[in-house]
């Protein structure tokens, strides 16, 4: 049967349809995971060289609401705290969306959890470089705009001095380890 027909007869019944790619046993999720690592990897360099607090993976659970934040920043003497939401590839705009707006809102709490305090809030899309991620932003450009305005000098200027209001913003940064790129 043809995929188009399988997602007409799933539209027809108010349905999802889903694709379950297998390659090579486990190794696509390991090769998915090494582009995520290494995409955080390079999110904490960025902070620590701006000598920001960093935790990885970040886990809340409040009122209900569950989850982590894949890279969570402080920077002590401004108080000011930095919720990164890393994709090594782009799925679903509106879903992106939500899971950074909903890490944003918790965010004051959960520092405040860690024993930091919080006077401001930076919310930024971390995302593997490459034409692919690019494309699928671009694709979904208003919503993208509309939910990470700055650009990624903004907001990189922002993390090296957090003096002013924090940013929204899309970065993208190498989706490599050192060891792939030698």
């Amino acid at each position: 049967m043809a995929f188009d027909d399988l997602e007409k007869v799933a539209r027809a019944l108010d349905g999802q349809l889903g694709l379950d790619f297998r390659w090579r046993g486990e190794q696509l999720d390991r090769l998915i995971d090494e582009r995520h690592a290494a995409i955080v990897d390079q999110t904490v360099r960025i902070y620590r060289k701006s000598e920001w607090e960093v935790a990885v993976e970040a886990t809340f659970s409040i009122y209900g609401e569950r989850g982590s934040i894949d890279v969570f920043a402080w920077h002590p003497p401004t108080h000011q705290v930095a919720v990164n939401e890393i994709k090594a590839s782009i799925g679903e705009a509106g879903d992106t969306v939500l899971r950074v707006d909903r890490k944003t809102r918790l965010a004051p709490r959960i520092a405040r959890e860690r024993g930091w305090s919080c006077r401001g809030v930076a919310r930024f899309l971390v995302v593997g470089e490459g034409s692919t991620n690019r494309d699928r932003i671009q694709r979904h450009a208003e919503i993208f705009r509309t939910s990470f305005p700055a650009g990624s000098r903004e907001a990189m200027a922002w993390i090296r001095n957090p003096t002013t209001d924090p940013p929204s913003a899309i970065l993208f940064v190498p989706a490599t380890s050192r060891r792939q790129s030698r």
